[in-house]
């Protein structure tokens, strides 16, 4: 490890000091070896609070770093500093980079041009398949797509990535040793398979509410721009859209039914000036020329057939089936004529085609392509 980057995580587990104290010490770098290595008396001239001074010049702040380099070792994980050349450059270009990435899974997806999609947490079978359908899109022509690994629009962003053949990071609001939620556990291997997990925050930490706001300015700030697919009102999501705007990066929207309360961020973004989304080949024109070049498109043999040929009665379910909202088995059995074993066999033939997806409770849709 670089001695800048020691220096600065040892900064970063001072209790107390504070990201923005941290970001003012660490962009002068001679501030930062002078704090760190001159005698106790010497460290009272940058005006930090008596707790900090002592927990550095008691040599508390070194052990504390030198805990976190083995622990995170054991770990696989490895850690990042602004000083560092496989730190991310557009993270560094914000105006409150984090001083410190935690991360495991492969460091160089890091340098891939790279989009942000996030959105509602409780999204609705619209907003899942568009979000597939687009990050699916992206990642087959080589964008790594980023988000949170949150439950919603976050994950079916990753699941979308992943399907499509590409590289997809995750940033999260715990350390990266803590999975959260829970139930996406098979999602953060397969994230660490193709992609990478970071975090700034270290081993161990708890994913309290306060970090996730925090979080959004990485998510925003590794990518060119920011894709919103579903958010309500008052959606964290919104903030992260902020972010991309106060960072001078692209900011788009896909547009929702306006009776749909998740629908209300895209619909509100692209009225005031969010450019509105209805493929990948939208995004990809608004990416500068310089960006384009660097893509390599890639395999997704995952993708929905699109030129699969149906049966009358497949093409029957099909018509009765809607990609913004599941229909339930009996009306499905209802409203087809078909005998139930008839009914069951052709939506298992549909599903294995790529046309249709089951949901928790017999509920069925239709798959955006």
């Amino acid at each position: 490890m670089k001695e800048e980057t020691y220096d600065c995580l040892t900064l970063s587990l001072v209790p107390e000091l504070g990201l923005r104290c941290l970001n003012q010490i660490v962009r002068h770098h001679r501030d930062l070896k002078e704090l760190l290595r001159h005698p106790p008396g010497k460290v009272d001239r940058f005006f930090l609070s008596r707790e900090v001074r002592t927990f550095i010049s008691s040599g508390r702040a070194r052990r504390a770093a030198d805990q976190a380099i083995q622990t995170s070792s054991r770990k696989g994980i490895w850690i990042l500093s602004v000083f560092d050349e496989e730190y991310p450059h557009l993270l560094k270009q914000i105006f409150d980079p984090p001083a410190i990435l935690y991360g495991c899974g492969n460091v160089e997806v890091l340098r891939r041009p790279s989009i942000a999609v996030v959105g509602s947490r409780r999204c609705s079978v619209y907003g899942k398949e568009v979000t597939r359908m687009i990050t699916r899109e992206i990642s087959s022509l080589g964008l790594s797509v980023v988000s949170g690994m949150a439950r919603g629009v976050d994950s079916q962003a990753h699941l979308g990535a992943l399907q499509g053949g590409g590289t997809t990071v995750a940033v999260l609001g715990s350390g990266v040793d803590v999975i959260y939620p829970r139930e996406n556990r098979r999602l953060y291997r397969e994230i660490l398979g193709r992609g990478c997990v970071i975090s700034e925050f270290p081993c161990g930490s708890f994913p309290a509410p306060k970090n996730f706001p925090v979080r959004n300015r990485i998510i925003s700030g590794l990518c060119y721009g920011t894709l919103i697919t579903e958010a309500a009102e008052f959606s964290g999501s919104l903030i992260t859209a902020r972010l991309a705007l106060e960072q001078n990066r692209e900011l788009w929207a896909v547009p929702g039914n306006i009776m749909n309360a998740g629908s209300y961020g895209p619909n509100h973004l692209i009225q005031q000036g969010a450019q509105m989304v209805r493929d990948g080949q939208d995004i990809l024109e608004a990416l500068p020329p310089y960006v384009l070049d660097l893509l390599v498109e890639v395999p997704s043999p995952s993708l929905p057939s699109g030129g699969c040929l149906l049966t009358s009665n497949q093409e029957k379910v099909v018509k009765l089936l809607s990609s913004e909202a599941s229909t339930h088995f009996d009306s499905l059995f209802s409203q087809s004529d078909l005998a139930i074993a008839e009914l069951n066999e052709i939506l298992l033939q549909l599903e294995m085609k790529g046309v249709i997806r089951q949901l928790p409770g017999r509920q069925f849709c239709r798959i955006l392509k």
